[in-house]
């Protein structure tokens, strides 16, 4: 399991709305509604998060979901340490002891049971049994549930179920606006204006093939890489291969036909 947590103090990340999202989010941690953040991936979504946690003063334990991210591994266990075996919460019960916001990134990719450890804290219990320890954890003052999930590219097997996202929240997440991008990845890559204005362009572009000759469109997270090697001095044809069509696909005839769309934009 992948867990990071943030504690309490830690800078507020560079985050620029573009909608309403951070009111929706005040709300909701004021009132102890757990909140759903839906969108493609590399939209800004985990940023969003460190900068409300932060801007909130609120310690963060983020975990990246996957398949075999079990309700255990949120949880806790016990152990053994020096012969004595122990308990040891997981993210999820650190965060309802102590207050803090748990996010959960792309929640639907973890097993079943997680969903089912869920429901008591996302109703109005706000409570987190611990089933081996016969423990019942009444959720802390701030303490706020968040999770992701990307709906366009999960299949069917992997979504969430009606009765579930209807415990949270929702904000449905996108791309921000071509001048809202270029200002984002001209303040995260130190690349001057005039030349992010044709990278975000070119990724305007991609994004209209997803469905298409790709499963994802390119996320402002790549078109900031892109920018940053670019700003290195990495020529420009080489940074974006690198950055905005290589992650993107691996079939050879893909790849020719997103170079033509870049040599069609750039000359």
């Amino acid at each position: 399991m992948n867990a990071k947590a943030n504690l309490e103090g830690a800078s507020a990340p560079f985050y620029n709305p573009v909608g309403d999202e951070c009111d929706v989010f005040d709300m909701a941690f004021k009132h102890n509604l757990p909140l759903l953040l839906k969108g493609p991936t590399g939209c800004g979504k985990t940023r969003f998060v460190s900068y409300m946690a932060a801007k909130l003063e609120r310690p963060l334990y983020t975990v990246a979901c996957h398949d075999d991210l079990s309700a255990a591994d949120l949880v806790g266990r016990f152990l053994l340490k020096g012969g004595e075996t122990i308990w040891v919460d997981g993210p999820l019960t650190r965060a309802a002891r102590e207050g803090a916001i748990c996010y959960l990134d792309e929640v639907v990719e973890a097993r079943k049971d997680v969903t089912v450890v869920l429901h008591p804290l996302t109703d109005d219990r706000r409570i987190l049994p611990l089933e081996k320890t016969g423990e019942e954890i009444e959720a802390a003052p701030g303490f706020m549930l968040v999770a992701s999930y990307n709906p366009g590219y999960q299949n069917i097997l992997k979504t969430l179920k009606p009765s579930t996202r209807q415990r949270f929240l929702s904000i449905d997440f996108n791309f921000p606006s071509q001048d809202r991008e270029i200002e984002i990845v001209t303040k995260e890559s130190g690349l001057d204006a005039d030349r992010t204005k044709s990278l975000v362009r070119l990724a305007n572009k991609l994004r209209t093939l997803k469905g298409q000759d790709l499963e994802e469109g390119v996320s402002t997270r790549l078109v900031i890489y892109c920018a940053i090697l670019i700003r290195e001095g990495m020529p420009v044809e080489r940074a974006i291969l690198a950055a905005m069509i290589e992650p993107l696909t691996d079939d050879e005839d893909v790849k020719r036909g997103l170079l033509d769309l870049v040599a069609a934009i750039y000359g």
